[in-house]
Order: C-alpha cells, then sequence, then structure tokens
C-alpha cells in the first residue's frame, strides 16, 4: 500500500461532494461539499483543495450502469475528470467505479437518523467517503493503484 493521503470526488450537477484518507490510507472522512453548478468555480475549490491537503492522488466515482455501461453522466465525468487532472497536474487523477456508493451513503445516513432534506450535501460527502474506502480497499487487496489514470493532454 502506497503510503500518502489520497482526496476522492464525487460529481453530480449541483453538488460535489469531497473526501479525504488519512497518509496511511486506512480511513476516508468528509470534507466538504462544492456547489457545482458553476463548473470553473467547482474546479477552481477542487484545485485549492487538491493544494492544501497535497494527496498522492485524487480520485474520481465514475457512474456506470449496474450492468457495467457507461452512459450521458459517466461522460460528463470522465470531462470534468480530464478538466481536474489538468489543473492539478503533476497529481494523478484517477477514475474509479462509484455503482452505488450515493445509494449505500443515503442509506447509511438514513440509518444514522439523518433527513434526506438535511443531509443532501452531507450525502454528496458520505459517497465521496464510500467511493474512496473502496477505491483504499481494493488498493490494500490488489497492490495497484484503483481505477484507470486520467491522462493530462498536452
Amino acid at each position: 500500500m502506497r503510503r500518502g493521503r489520497r482526496l476522492a470526488v464525487d460529481v453530480g450537477d449541483a453538488r460535489i461532494g469531497v473526501a479525504s484518507s488519512d497518509p496511511d490510507g486506512l480511513l476516508a472522512t468528509p470534507v466538504e461539499t462544492v456547489p457545482g453548478k458553476d463548473r470553473q468555480a467547482a474546479l477552481r475549490r477542487l484545485g485549492a483543495i487538491v493544494a492544501e491537503y497535497e494527496p498522492l492522488e485524487v480520485v474520481v466515482g465514475l457512474p456506470r450502469s449496474l450492468s457495467g455501461q457507461e452512459g450521458p453522466a459517466a461522460a460528463k465525468v470522465r470531462d470534468f475528470a480530464g478538466e481536474l487532472a489538468k489543473l492539478v497536474t503533476p497529481v494523478p487523477v484517477r477514475l474509479v467505479d462509484e455503482r452505488m456508493s450515493t445509494v449505500t451513503a443515503a442509506q447509511s445516513m438514513r440509518a444514522s437518523g439523518v433527513s434526506s432534506r438535511k443531509g443532501r450535501s452531507r450525502i454528496d460527502q458520505a459517497a465521496a467517503v464510500v467511493i474512496l474506502q473502496s477505491a483504499l480497499e481494493t488498493e490494500r487487496a490488489s497492490g495497484r493503484p484503483p481505477g484507470q489514470s486520467v491522462e493530462v493532454g498536452g
């Protein structure tokens, strides 16, 4: 397992959840919810978070259907991840499968008594935590970085 903090990003149209791991890659915790409507402002804020946390890498949740297919939402996320990768280079950005992360996060929030109306922005952070925890477990099990690298086009 590589040592170093990781950040995870759950990209949505309205909000972007951000989570961070500890330097040992054991535990993922919520960081903040970035408003997603203004894409450039969101990218700037994410760039500032990356500069502040100095992560080993940023993992971005890639939404796929249950069958593993990619739709319009995945194309948007790939595009966003590409812009983020350019912005935060040389910090690598990786896409990881995020199937069910928001559902899992919402279920655990409900189970802990957080109402869905009050919890919307926290659900985005919790989804980022689920994505990051999954990426950390994948790396721990395989010994390789999770997901696929986002190439920065020159």
